[in-house]
């Protein structure tokens, strides 16, 4: 009888927004303190989004989003694909991990 693997840790929403919001500053070509004053926002804050430290509230992410030039939606889609290809990778490395039973 196989084993049962373990159930794989959900990518969090805050770090694929954050990783998705530096991506497309960096896109940009902004810095993070131009982006901060553009999007009104303090360079600190800014730069724990973009770190998956803290939790966006759906105003900020607007204001970031606008000084990007990119719609709030777009930013959405982009994070949960990017979530949910960390978890396809996660669950396809977990199911190729044979344990050899011992006797």
């Amino acid at each position: 009888m196989g084993a049962v693997p373990e159930p794989v840790a959900e990518p969090l929403l805050r770090e694929a927004l954050g990783a998705t919001l530096r991506g497309f500053r960096e896109d940009a070509h902004l810095t993070l303190r131009q982006l901060a004053v553009q999007a009104n926002v303090s360079p600190g804050y800014l730069s724990e989004l973009e770190r998956g430290r803290k939790e966006v509230s759906s105003e900020l992410l607007a204001s970031v989003c606008e000084a990007l030039g990119v719609r709030v939606s777009q930013t959405i889609i982009e994070a949960a694909s990017m979530m949910a290809l960390d978890a396809a990778a996660a669950e396809l490395t977990a199911a190729t991990q044979v344990t050899v039973p011992t006797r």
